[in-house]
Order: C-alpha cells, then structure tokens, then sequence
C-alpha cells in the first residue's frame, strides 16, 4: 500500500532511523531472494529464547534481517522458505506483540537507549513532556 509507504518515509525522515517499507507482487520470490537471515514469527516455531542468539550471530556475520510476522492465514510455503521459524509463545498472540518480543530480545533491550539521529527527539522526564525539534538535520 502506497500510504503505508508514504507514512513510514515522513516517520524516518522526522523521528530518524534507517527503516523502510517495500511493496512486492511477489512475497514468495522476495524471501527466496533475500541476502540475509529469514526469520518468520509464528506460534508453531522454536522459543524464541532457544533460538535468539544463534539468530544474532548469523545476522551478525550477514548484516541484512528479514522478519515475516506471520498471520493465521500465512501461506504454509512460508515456513519452509524461512531460515527460522521463531515462536515468542505457542498461543495465539498479536503479531504486532510478537514483533516487539522479538526484537526487544534481538537488541537485548537496548534498543531503548538508542538515538536515531531525527529531526524530532523526545526528551525523557518523570513527568510532563518535552519534545526537542533539530534545525537542519
């Protein structure tokens, strides 16, 4: 979807951060093609605790990460196509949920702490809100 693009461009271009969103016809072929670590989150996979750090490593020696968070209705050809297939639990749960779990666990709760260099930052406070606004960046 063009907006879901167009919307993930205007966030990165003011909150910083290197994320993008890329349209394909083709699913199938995108993840056979993929340079990088395949990991497809589902509720019939491995525990994502039994699992993470060898996806880290992998990831650590390929650079590029593709996660799939995958739905009720994901085509079973997925699971087969993925270099993993990472459960966060074996119950149903959000895949929105699911994707945070993951990463929090990829980035070992770091990913907390980082700056990503935007136009927008947001100053922590115990209380109140304080939002600094870059010039120039």
């Amino acid at each position: 979807d063009e907006r879901v693009e167009d919307s993930v461009k205007r966030i990165t271009d003011e909150w910083g951060g290197n994320f993008k969103v890329n349209f394909t016809e083709n699913y199938k072929d995108f993840i056979k093609n993929f340079d990088g670590v395949r990991v497809h989150l589902t509720m019939y996979g491995l525990q994502v605790n039994d699992i993470i750090r060898e996806i880290s490593d992998k990831v650590s020696k390929r650079k590029n990460l593709l996660i799939i968070a995958g739905g009720q209705k994901v085509d079973a050809e997925v699971y087969f196509l993925t270099d993993y297939n990472v459960a966060i639990g074996n119950q149903p749960h959000s895949e929105v949920a699911a994707l945070a779990v993951f990463l929090d666990k990829f980035f070992e709760g770091k990913e907390t702490q980082k700056k990503f260099n935007g136009k927008i930052e947001v100053i922590p406070k115990a209380q109140g809100k304080e939002v600094l606004k870059k010039a120039n960046i």
